[in-house]
């Protein structure tokens, strides 16, 4: 099998409202698709955030074996021109999805009993919680409450953007109305300094968050080191991380206890197995960020995968239906699993998104 053709394509729509995170606001969803043809017929389906680079990284993988991926990783990762912590090992990243969605097709199984197998369903949290105009403490806690009552057992807000004071009480009105039996999760998206999330820490303790992701800048290691040892909240991160390189990094120096690898962006499928199995050895847990569709398959493959990243069709139905074969939520026990056809689950559906191609 040889590799023919390589190109990229990108897919936009406006959110119904716009939305806001510690660092960020976001107005549109986005769909960036990495395609690899071979001659055999098979074609390979990736998805980052940015593709820019793909159309430099042809010539690296055309009349390539696609079943080759440690050796065409190698290939594109070239640190003297791109790759390290860049958009260029995004591009890299979205190619690696491509090549095992090839691999899994050939194999004729889905990609996460080819990568592992070691479950079928995994459960799931919403990321929720976002700030949003004309939203405040009421309609938080329906949102959480609506979240609840589809069978989640686990939700995520964000923190970050008010003052302390004003975020501790939207942590402690949503656990009011979660309950104590379901999990909450708070993201900062590196909002604070490292002795600002500690006092945030202290001050929202007593509702119990199952963890405390981003509290300070991807890079701050340190900061992160005296976050873990200064707060009884565990500390989860990793979102930003970029190959198994830094992963080691941040395990050693940070001290997280759980990591949000994203394959999407941190070198693709093949390193995310690599830092599995590194942070299986350090004993730390995993909960995946990013494109659901892909990660679902990732979840299902290791065992150290503890919760699934979840954004339900009530978010933006249009993700769903960009897609051949949708992952499946299970509202009896609150968990996501993965399409059981071979691949990676990026098959899309382009009759639905031609009216959103931008290139």
């Amino acid at each position: 099998m040889k590799i023919t053709d390589v190109y990229s394509q990108s897919y936009r729509w406006p959110k119904d409202k716009p939305i806001q995170n510690g660092k960020h606001i976001f107005t549109h969803n986005e769909l960036n698709l990495a395609i690899i043809e071979t001659d055999e017929g098979i074609t390979g389906y990736g998805t980052s955030y940015s593709v820019d680079y793909v159309e430099y990284l042809k010539p690296y993988l055309i009349g390539e074996d696609p079943l080759n991926v440690e050796r065409l990783w190698e290939k594109m990762w070239n640190t003297k021109f791109l790759g390290r912590r860049s958009v260029s090992t995004r591009s890299i990243s979205a190619l690696d999805i491509a090549l095992w969605d090839i691999r899994s097709k050939v194999a004729k199984i889905p990609l996460y009993q080819l990568l592992g197998g070691y479950c079928e369903e995994v459960p799931c949290y919403i990321a929720g919680g976002y700030y949003a105009e004309g939203k405040g403490i009421k309609e938080l806690q329906q949102e959480m409450e609506e979240y609840v009552s589809w069978g989640v057992r686990n939700v995520k807000m964000k923190i970050g953007v008010l003052s302390m004071k004003e975020d501790a009480e939207r942590v402690k009105a949503v656990r009011q109305v979660i309950g104590d039996d379901v999990r909450l999760m708070v993201d900062a998206n590196c909002a604070y300094r490292s002795y600002e999330a500690v006092e945030f820490s202290r001050m929202i303790e007593e509702y119990h968050p199952y963890w405390f992701e981003e509290p300070v800048m991807s890079d701050d290691y340190e900061g992160m080191k005296l976050f873990a040892e200064k707060s009884r909240i565990p500390l989860a991160t990793g979102e930003n991380e970029y190959t198994i390189y830094g992963f080691r990094d941040l395990i050693d120096w940070g001290k997280p206890a759980i990591l949000n690898p994203d394959a999407c962006s941190m070198g693709g499928i093949t390193q995310y197995l690599k830092i599995a199995s590194y942070a299986q050895a350090h004993n730390v847990t995993l909960s995946p960020h990013g494109q659901q569709q892909v990660h679902v398959h990732l979840d299902c493959a290791v065992p150290n995968v503890i919760l699934a990243e979840f954004y339900p069709p009530q978010y933006d139905a249009k993700i769903y239906d960009s897609f051949q074969n949708p992952l499946h939520f299970n509202a009896e026990n609150g968990t996501v699993s993965p399409s059981r056809v071979p691949g990676a689950g990026l098959d899309i559906n382009y009759d639905f998104l031609k009216e959103f191609r931008i290139k």
